[in-house]
């Protein structure tokens, strides 16, 4: 609609800001530093607030967990938690896809080889917080900061999302409800592992440590779902401003956001205004704000929130599978 807008900006402003070789190859080493930092956090807080209480939480963790009591320590949990891995990767491998089996095997490589280097020390020890109640909370707020940091960063420890991602391709099950209902079981067969107390004895034991188990879920859960929500809310900026060809330009190269452009009428002056439309993600209101008022410092800017927004840059809109 105005095509003049290119012609009026200075070549400086007209530089050249497609991703590069460079830019792309620094954006991926972010995500894995960032991913390998939720691991390791994951890790700590299963591996020396969780593991040494005898309590089983969800996901592949629980299920290698459950093994580990089971024989008596002879089986360690990072062993049985990788070959678990490994063995459901190569059964769902075609379904799964290429880039979520390598993003999978090097997560699980990553907390397998975390948990495998503390799990020896921390349970042949006493508990470093003898009460199971906090320390089990604990744990459950470091795992579930663990898993926000590498599932926004598209990394993946396998386990339970393997399993939803093999059933949800065949099924419309929500991918959510599969990992809950997992979890849930894997918990709750923890009453029959080996005890030395009679049926009465194991009865307050065991659902002691199952409550525990599925406290230290639903904490996880809700701690990872705000970290993953808190990035992907998305908010729309309304702007007016004279110099919308300059703002524009920069939200689009610099924001890396589209912008839309509409005449309006303003009603008292009847002068005509161009206004902008933007939509982004919440972490990005600074950069977009900080462009506008370097821009024009006079502008009118309004922020509102957006509760979901579908295409593309944001998220995708997925159709249920009919049988």
């Amino acid at each position: 609609m105005h095509d003049e807008t290119k012609n009026n900006l200075s070549s400086d402003t007209k530089m050249d800001l497609k991703p590069t070789a460079h830019s792309h190859f620094w954006t991926e080493t972010r995500s894995t530093i960032f991913i390998f930092i939720g691991i390791a956090i994951y890790s700590v807080g299963f591996s020396i607030f969780i593991l040494p209480h005898h309590i089983v939480i969800g996901g592949m963790t629980g299920f290698a967990t459950l093994i580990y009591y089971a024989t008596g320590g002879v089986m360690p949990v990072a062993v049985t938690m990788y070959g678990a891995n490994l063995l459901l990767l190569a059964t769902g491998a075609k379904v799964l896809g290429r880039g979520f089996v390598l993003r999978t095997i090097f997560g699980a490589t990553v907390l397998a080889v975390l948990i495998g280097s503390m799990e020896g020390y921390f349970t042949s020890h006493p508990p470093l917080i003898d009460s199971a109640a906090v320390s089990s909370v604990i744990g459950a707020v470091l795992c579930g900061f663990g898993i926000g940091i590498y599932y926004s960063h598209n990394g993946t420890c396998g386990g339970t999302d393997i399993i939803a991602a093999i059933l949800t391709h065949f099924s419309d099950v929500s991918m959510g409800r599969v990992m809950m209902i997992v979890d849930a079981s894997i918990v709750a067969l923890s009453f029959l592992l080996p005890f030395d107390g009679d049926w009465e004895e194991r009865l307050q034991v065991r659902t002691q440590t199952i409550i525990f188990g599925w406290i230290v879920i639903y904490v996880y859960s809700t701690l990872a779902d705000r970290y993953l929500s808190a990035g992907k809310q998305t908010v729309q900026f309304i702007i007016i401003s004279d110099k919308w060809e300059e703002i524009s330009y920069r939200i689009s190269h610099e924001a890396g956001r589209g912008v839309t452009m509409w005449e309006g009428k303003g009603y008292w002056t009847g002068e005509k205004r161009v206004m902008l439309m933007s939509l982004c993600r919440k972490p990005e209101i600074m950069h977009i704000n900080s462009i506008i008022v370097s821009c024009d410092p006079k502008a009118y800017i309004t922020i509102t929130s957006v509760r979901t927004v579908f295409g593309n840059g944001f998220d995708a809109y997925r159709l249920p599978k009919h049988k």
